[in-house]
């Protein structure tokens, strides 16, 4: 079975972020815009792994935690903290959501022989959110399915953003 075959990843742009050591990529398209660290209002009623909500031009965009979100443990906010703001269709519609990263790098240009099956064996991460791993220089990339990462909880990011504003 070829590369291609074994993942559903497309060749085009993706941006990499990281989470602690590793290093991920999302495709560039689903990508709004990248914020600075700005002050978040938190949610009271919002699951753990929410930080609350930004503001964003006079919008209320909910903020998830990525590293929470992927089990990982929470981290001090530092100048290369930021937020990536997407644009993700969750439970048949289009919704606008903040992910807090450690850090934005590049965008990348991958093809789809580039990148192959992720690992099944001793991943720690979930197989259903993760594309493909393409390997950049010593790196290895997760290139991450984000509507899979948010799937069924497009009602809680619409309840967190109508609850804030």
């Amino acid at each position: 079975m070829s590369k291609q075959a074994e993942t559903t990843v497309r060749a085009g742009h993706f941006m990499t972020f990281k989470l602690g050591d590793e290093l991920f990529a999302i495709d560039v398209f689903q990508v709004r815009e990248v914020l600075d660290l700005t002050p978040v209002t938190k949610v009271p009623t919002a699951p753990d792994y929410m930080r609350g909500v930004v503001n964003v031009r006079g919008k209320a965009i909910p903020v998830v935690d990525l590293r929470t979100k992927f089990g990982l443990p929470r981290a001090a906010d530092t100048v290369h903290t930021r937020i990536v703001v997407l644009e993700v269709e969750l439970d048949g519609e289009v919704c606008v959501i903040g992910g807090q990263a450690d850090s934005v790098h590049e965008v990348i240009e991958l093809d789809a022989t580039d990148v192959d099956a992720p690992p099944r064996l001793a991943s720690r991460w979930r197989p259903d959110v993760v594309r493909g791993m393409a390997k950049r220089g010593d790196d290895f990339v997760m290139v991450l399915d984000v509507a899979a990462v948010f799937a069924g909880e497009g009602t809680v990011i619409a309840n967190v953003a109508e609850e804030a504003a």
